[in-house]
């Protein structure tokens, strides 16, 4: 039986639902659906997007108005959720939220989550590389312990293929060797690149900069991920990037798994 989990960072939910998300959520059949970059409180969710499409919400917001923040929409209420992933740094930014479904026969959480980025000079870009030290041991502890999905703008295209002009952004935040060979050992360390066991091909991007006419163009970057544990990688079946509408920076990409809940 199919399990479909969508990720897509908004760039503003309330900016993402005045361009028809909403109603491409309502059709797209998810069984749940992680949200980054919400830029919302509390208060602006209560009564509009606390559900979407008949999934009941779960939020890790950040502490700054209109910044960062996550969510995941979960169809079947889960048995446990954790809001931030310990961290003093980063759990004051919204970059964490697990929906854990825990059965006797097995320990499973679903997880979105948003890695920060660094281009907007050497201050974050040092940021990023604490979250991504500290990031890899929680996620090599978590693997060490259950099964998981986590989806989420990585802001890290690993390889060449990952983005249309790779030779011009060998120095530049989210294409830099350190953070590659982060996602290398990442992956060497037992986690799974879903996306990339399902579609070995060139040119399919998530995100497109909002200048040069990107998009239209197709000068785009893989920066959003389905990382999943090897049991759970390998129950995907399909997956696709929706880019018919436009609804932020980055397109939902959906993957259907071979599992339930």
């Amino acid at each position: 039986m199919a399990f479909r989990l969508i990720t897509l960072n908004v760039n503003g939910i309330r900016s993402a639902a005045t361009k028809g998300f909403i109603d491409w959520a309502e059709a797209s059949a998810a069984d749940c659906m992680g949200l980054q970059e919400v830029k919302a409180q509390a208060e602006d969710l209560a009564g509009r997007f606390d559900r979407i499409a008949g999934l009941a919400g779960h939020f890790h917001l950040a502490q700054k108005k209109g910044y960062s923040g996550v969510g995941l929409y979960t169809r079947k209420a889960p048995s446990e959720v954790v809001v931030g992933w310990g961290s003093k740094e980063f759990d004051a930014e919204g970059r964490w939220v697990e929906t854990r479904f825990d059965s006797a026969r097995r320990k499973l959480s679903l997880i979105s989550c948003y890695f920060p980025s660094g281009s907007s000079g050497e201050e974050r870009q040092a940021a990023k590389f604490r979250f991504l030290a500290g990031m890899h041991k929680h996620l090599m502890k978590l693997k060490a312990e259950r099964e998981f999905i986590l989806v989420g703008d990585i802001n890290i295209a690993h390889h060449e293929i990952d983005l249309r002009n790779w030779k011009g952004n060998l120095k530049n935040s989210g294409f830099l060797p350190e953070e590659r060979a982060w996602m290398t050992a990442l992956l060497a360390g037992g986690l799974v690149d879903v996306f990339r066991t399902l579609n070995d091909q060139p040119d399919q991007y998530t995100w497109w900069s909002n200048r040069g006419q990107a998009r239209a163009k197709n000068v785009g970057w893989r920066i959003d991920y389905h990382l999943a544990t090897p049991g759970l990688a390998a129950k995907a079946r399909q997956a696709q990037i929706y880019t018919a509408q436009r609804f932020s920076d980055h397109a939902p990409l959906t993957i259907d798994y071979d599992f339930t809940l």
